[in-house]
C-alpha cells in the first residue's frame, strides 16, 4: 500500500472576502493583492512541487465527493449550515470572526471537509497505508456552530465522526501542530472520551483566550484534551522534546485506534502568523516520531490534513518533506533555506528554559 494524497483543484478557488492581511479593509485600511494570509498558493504551490520533482508518482492521487449534508450535521447544527449556504449562494458574506467566503464558499467548504473524510476513510479500510488530504478552507478553530480563522467547517471533527458512523473507529487521537491552538477541534470533543485532542501551539497566538494547560475536558471526556502552549522563539529541538515528554506519552497511554494530525506549518521559522523557529526538517522529524506511534498502537493508520501555514514559499518544502517521510518514497525536494534557518535556531539556554516549561506542563497533565 502506498501514501493517498487527496486535493481538489475547486478548493483553491475559496475566496478570502476584502481583508488585508487580517483586518477588513475600510478606513485607512488599503487592500492588499493578495487580501488574506490564508490564499489558495501555499497550497497549491505544494501540490506543484510534489509534481515537478515526481513525488507525485509515489502516491495516491485522489480526489473525492463533498462531505454529505448528513456528515456535517453530525458536527455542525442545522441553523449554522442554512445559514452558510444561504450567505454563500447570496454571493459570500461572513458569519463569525475572519472567516469570510465568496459565492458557493458553502460548497467548497463541504469538499475541504470531504477531502478529510475520505482521507480518514481510505486509511481505516486498509486502501492506502497513510493518507494526506489538502483540505482548504482549513478547519481546526471553526466550532460547532461558530466559524472563526480562516475556518468555515471542522474538517477533521467531521470525518472522525463520519467515521465513527461508520463503525470504522472507535478511539481515534488527533495531533494539532499548527502554531495556532485548535479551539474548534478542542470544542467539539471537550467531553468525548473516544477522542484524545492534543494541541502544540504558540502561547496566546490565536485565539487568544484559549489553549492553556488547565483545559483538560470535561465530564466523561475529562483528561482527553490536552494542551501545550509553547513560548515563543521554539525551535526543532523544543518540538522534539514536546512530542518525547508529552505527546507520545499521550498516545501511548490512550491506545488509539487511529490518528489524524491537523498539520498546520505556520510553526515555520518565515511564516507571518507565527514566531517559532521550525524547519522542513522539524516537520519531517514530527511525521517521524508519529508514524512511529502509528505503528506500535494502532497497525500505522495515520491521516494528515492541511490546516494553515502561510508562507508561499516555504510551506510547499515543509510539505514535501512531510510527504517524503510518509510514503518512503526515493524523491527529494532540498530545503532552499536550511543552511539560515539553522542560524537561526534557539541557543542553548533557551532550549532548556522550554525543556522546563515542558516538563512542567507535563506534570500539569499527568504525564
Amino acid at each position: 500500500m502506498t501514501t493517498a494524497f487527496f486535493s481538489d483543484e475547486r478548493c483553491f478557488w475559496h475566496g478570502g472576502g476584502n481583508y488585508a492581511f487580517t483586518l477588513p479593509v475600510a478606513g485607512l485600511v488599503q487592500p492588499l493583492a493578495a487580501g488574506l494570509p490564508e490564499n489558495p498558493e501555499t497550497k497549491r504551490r505544494l501540490r506543484n512541487l510534489i509534481e515537478v520533482t515526481g513525488l507525485s508518482r509515489h502516491l495516491q492521487m485522489r480526489g473525492a465527493e463533498p462531505a454529505a449534508r448528513a456528515d456535517l450535521l453530525r458536527v455542525h447544527p442545522e441553523r449554522y449550515l442554512s445559514a452558510f449556504q444561504a450567505a454563500s449562494d447570496a454571493g459570500g458574506g461572513e458569519l463569525g470572526l475572519r472567516a469570510p467566503f465568496g459565492a458557493g464558499g458553502y460548497e467548497i467548504a463541504a469538499l475541504s471537509a470531504g477531502l478529510a473524510t475520505a482521507a480518514l476513510r481510505s486509511v481505516l479500510k486498509g486502501e492506502a497505508r497513510n493518507a494526506y488530504a489538502l483540505s482548504r478552507p482549513p478547519g481546526h478553530h471553526c466550532t460547532a456552530d461558530f466559524p472563526n480563522g480562516f475556518c468555515l467547517l471542522n474538517n477533521i471533527a467531521v470525518a472522525i465522526r463520519a467515521a465513527k458512523a461508520e463503525g470504522l473507529v472507535r478511539r481515534v487521537a488527533v495531533i494539532d501542530w499548527d502554531v495556532h491552538h485548535g479551539n474548534g477541534t478542542e470544542a467539539i470533543f471537550y467531553d468525548d472520551p473516544g477522542v484524545l485532542t492534543i494541541s502544540l501551539h504558540q502561547d496566546r497566538n490565536y485565539p487568544l483566550d484559549t489553549g492553556g494547560v488547565e483545559a483538560m475536558g470535561a465530564g466523561a471526556g475529562l483528561g482527553a484534551n490536552l494542551n501545550l502552549p509553547l513560548p515563543p522563539g521554539c525551535g526543532h529541538a523544543s518540538y522534539q522534546r514536546a512530542m518525547e515528554r508529552v505527546v507520545l506519552p499521550a498516545l501511548d497511554r490512550f491506545r488509539p485506534e487511529a490518528i489524524v494530525v491537523a498539520c498546520g506549518f505556520d510553526a515555520a521559522a518565515v511564516d507571518p502568523l507565527g514566531r517559532m523557529l521550525a524547519t522542513a526538517e522539524t516537520f519531517r522529524m514530527l511525521t517521524r516520531l508519529v508514524m512511529q506511534a502509528a505503528d506500535r498502537l494502532c497497525d500505522g493508520r495515520l491521516t494528515l490534513v492541511h490546516e494553515g501555514g502561510y508562507s508561499e514559499v516555504y510551506v510547499p518544502f515543509c510539505g514535501h518533506a512531510v510527504l517524503e517521510e510518509l510514503s518512503a518514497a526515493p524523491v527529494t525536494a532540498p530545503d532552499p533555506m536550511a543552511a539560515i534557518l539553522a542560524r537561526r535556531q534557539p541557543d542553548a539556554r533557551f532550549d532548556a528554559f522550554v525543556c522546563d516549561w515542558i516538563d512542567d506542563a507535563a506534570r500539569r497533565l499527568g504525564l
